[in-house]
């Protein structure tokens, strides 16, 4: 009889050793390493019933047909935009996000509305019922499609069902549960996730289906499974917000077939998730005006414009070391505006909590942003409210110095629209034409442009 092999392999990296560390010796995480079995090879020849490989030969990259991808409209017009205008056949999609934060209504929603509209899609639950799928149909208002349901996680059984029934969609909810009885390893750990998105993966291209597949988050935000998982599929969604909010952020990390950093903006509301037409309006509907620490910077997410809100909060510290309490921005980056602040500008900060967060739950990663920090931290600290129809754009050095940011003409004109008529940002030369209405307020440094609102 052949022996077993037992493989320790890391949860985030997908690090493998044949004996157990305390710390990953590759990514570094502590308690990561999970216990598996490998088959041997004798009994990989017994269980796997396909040749291997794919049997294509090598040839000159001149000679492949070009082809455009068709896309499937999922009806909901957010996840399309996110998508980058629809799903396409073939591909495998992976949406994450914590428990409760809306994967499955997305992804009922979404079958739903392409049953109706025709295609056949076969929805696999690992974790409900026949009956408890039905209730959410139910409540989404979806009870009278075709839509198929199948409740297993045994994927040899899956596998026979999707060959059988040959739908153009497949959802599988969710991919920790999946598991492949050949395998000694338990449903969730690393090697049974990989191998059955292994075999996903083949359905989908082999067969020209479109998988979309639910996944759990870890407590660090992460998809739960190794990295690896990431890099097999085409497209990586992840869910952003708090289950207890009523607004969600659907954000692409990675698209072959699109833009990244793509974001939409759902509403949680009974009758499922509702796409925002206008983000930036409900951003700033509950700004509070005339008030010290509060500017409007609009961000760049993906292809979309956004107003979002910056506050800052400076007071008096009577700690030994003054706090720096951040929400919406890199921590890393603050500190570095601050110290800017104190030796650019002359703020004295030194002795002062500091507490900075972007309303509505958006996170700001452009270096753009920075202007509009540093302007709130100054507002903040002098107790001078800044004008309401004020945004401010434009990324700082370490000198003080302001820099130009991309795609200004199009920020430019998302102000416009929302009545935001004046903007302080960098000088340099904007190639487009300005929008009518807006005022453009040039400066070269950060200390300039706190010179013009008094606030040094």
């Amino acid at each position: 009889m052949a022996k077993t092999k037992t493989v320790y392999t890391c949860s985030d990296c997908g690090y493998e050793s044949s004996r157990w560390y305390g710390k990953c010796p590759s990514c570094g995480a502590w308690n990561t390493l999970e216990e598996s079995i490998v088959e041997s090879s004798a009994q990989i020849k017994k269980t796997n019933k396909r040749p291997p490989g794919t049997g294509n030969e090598a040839k000159p990259l001149k000679d492949v047909v070009d082809r455009v991808e068709s896309r499937i409209l999922s009806g909901i017009e957010e996840f399309d935009r996110v998508l980058g205008g629809g799903i396409v056949e073939g591909s495998m999609l992976l949406l994450g996000g914590e428990p409760g934060i809306g994967k499955s209504t997305l992804l009922m929603q979404t079958a739903a509305k392409l049953s109706l509209d025709g295609k056949n899609v076969l929805y696999v639950s690992g974790e409900e019922s026949a009956h408890q799928l039905k209730m959410r149909a139910n409540r989404l208002g979806a009870s009278n499609s075709d839509l198929m349901v199948l409740t297993e996680n045994a994927m040899d059984n899956i596998t026979e069902k999707v060959l059988s029934t040959q739908p153009d969609i497949l959802i599988i909810d969710s991919i920790q549960t999946m598991y492949r009885p050949e395998m000694a390893s338990a449903p969730g750990s690393v090697s049974q996730i990989r191998e059955c998105t292994a075999i996903l993966m083949r359905l989908a291209k082999q067969e020209g289906i479109s998988v979309l597949i639910a996944g759990h988050v870890t407590k660090e935000g992460s998809i739960a499974g190794p990295r690896v998982l990431e890099h097999m599929v085409d497209v990586v969604l992840y869910f952003e917000g708090e289950s207890r909010r009523e607004y969600r952020l659907l954000r692409a990390v990675k698209n072959r077939f699109g833009s990244v950093n793509e974001l939409g903006v759902f509403e949680m509301t009974e009758k499922g998730m509702m796409g925002v037409e206008n983000p930036s309006e409900m951003l700033l509907s509950q700004r509070a005006k005339g008030v010290s620490g509060s500017v409007v910077y609009c961000a760049l997410e993906g292809t979309r414009p956004m107003l979002v809100d910056v506050q800052a909060l400076v007071t008096q510290s009577f700690y030994v070391s003054p706090k720096r309490t951040v929400n919406g921005i890199d921590q890393g980056r603050v500190a570095l505006l601050l110290a800017v602040l104190e030796k650019r500008a002359g703020l004295k900060l030194y002795n002062q909590d500091v507490y900075i967060n972007v309303a509505g739950g958006m996170r700001l990663n452009e270096p753009a942003s920075d202007l509009a920090v540093c302007l709130a931290v100054a507002s903040s600290f002098r107790d001078v409210p800044l004008p309401n129809d004020l945004a401010a754009i434009g990324e700082i050095g370490l000198a003080g110095e302001l820099r130009n940011v991309s795609q200004t003409e199009r920020r430019f004109a998302e102000c416009a629209r929302l009545g935001i008529n004046r903007i302080v940002c960098p000088k340099g030369r904007l190639r487009g034409k300005i929008q009518d209405g807006i005022t453009p307020i040039f400066s070269s440094s950060v200390y300039e442009a706190l010179k013009l609102f008094r606030l040094v």
